[in-house]
């Protein structure tokens, strides 16, 4: 299945249906009368998050979806059926925007989550509903009420507990295969990695998810490389691992490069925890580690580490070092959400 990520689609709610003119003729019966019913009500635009989803490639092969239209009344004060609702089925994670890519709708971060993006048009009324004391035969009823339309953007933001950042070939994709069942594809030349790979990672009876995103480079903020455009796939995360690579000639300045690139992108990335990690340390010299690791103390934010992803050494510290600030964090939410509920409390 292809990855896509953003998709522009038009959604239109249906229009309700138009009210009857109708009287009453049956034989035998005393009081005749108008008769007729009321119109049937369009049907509305729903978004609904559901699970076994991980793309929007579904809405790239179709880009329209109109709700059905309401069925006009009919006569004995018969109501026409209502129109069929559109339901628009996206991957947790999801963000809708209007057409300005920029507004948000909704943020659908949960399996089960459904929000009405248009309503359908109400129905019109039958001429049964304007009968008064003055006038009992009205000859006229009300057309029913047209939906609304217009264009939104959907945009993926996968959720994971931890990223994976670091230039091209700095071994991402190769430490998501050595640590989860995830088989993303692996080359020795850069931006092998196109789209963004999950892995589930299972130690000392704990899970998390793990987020593999194509490497950065300089300049990655303006449109260089692949861009930044993957970066919103960490956002959501609490600990990006940032990997560098040990056989680079200066691995400060390869830190220092998507630092950079995590302070232009914004929405909070530079400031979240980070656990840097020395990769490839099997192809060093225990000398040769030893000052790179030395380099990188001096500027490195976080913990550091040093591992090797094809040979699975340090790996595990990695990995538990991802735990413990998971751990921390869910702490923190939990304390915070105690809190406010004790302040919210009264007697």
């Amino acid at each position: 299945m292809k990855f896509l990520d953003q998709a522009k689609i038009f959604i239109k709610s249906g229009n309700g249906g138009a009210g009857a003119v109708a009287f009453r003729r049956e034989k035998y019966v005393e009081f005749g009368g108008p008769a007729g019913g009321n119109g049937g009500r369009g049907g509305d635009v729903v978004v609904e998050c559901v699970d076994g989803l991980n793309t929007l490639i579904d809405y790239r092969y179709m880009q329209h979806y109109k709700a059905g239209t309401g069925i006009g009344g009919m006569g004995k004060d018969r109501t026409g059926p209502n129109g069929q609702d559109v339901v628009l089925k996206v991957p947790v994670g999801t963000q809708i925007f209007e057409e300005d890519n920029e507004t948000l709708i909704c943020d659908l971060t949960e399996v089960g989550q459904k929000i009405t993006l248009l309503s359908g048009g109400n129905g019109g009324f039958g001429n049964a509903h304007f009968k008064t004391s003055s006038n009992q035969a009205p000859r006229h009823a009300n057309p029913g009420q047209a939906g609304a339309e217009k264009w939104i953007w959907l945009r993926l933001k996968l959720i994971a507990d931890a990223g994976l950042v670091g230039l091209p070939n700095a071994g991402k994709s190769t430490f998501l295969s050595s640590v989860s069942a995830a088989r993303p594809k692996i080359a020795d030349y850069p931006f092998t990695t196109l789209h963004p790979n999950l892995g589930v990672v299972h130690i000392a009876d704990r899970d998390f998810v793990l987020a593999d995103i194509p490497g950065l480079i300089e300049g990655a903020h303006g449109g260089a490389g692949i861009g930044d455009r993957f970066l919103g796939h960490v956002e959501r995360c609490v600990v990006n691992v940032h990997l560098i690579d040990g056989t680079a000639e200066d691995v400060v300045a390869s830190y220092k490069a998507i630092r950079s690139e995590l302070r232009a992108y914004g929405h909070g990335l530079a400031e979240k925890k980070q656990i840097v990690v020395l990769n490839k340390i099997d192809a060093l010299g225990e000398r040769e580690a030893g000052e790179k690791m030395d380099a990188l103390r001096s500027v490195a934010r976080g913990q550091l580490f040093s591992a090797s992803a094809a040979s699975k050494k340090g790996i595990n510290e990695v990995l538990f070092a991802i735990i413990r600030l998971l751990d921390e964090e869910r702490k923190n939410r939990l304390e915070a959400a105690r809190t406010t509920e004790e302040k919210q409390w009264s007697p």
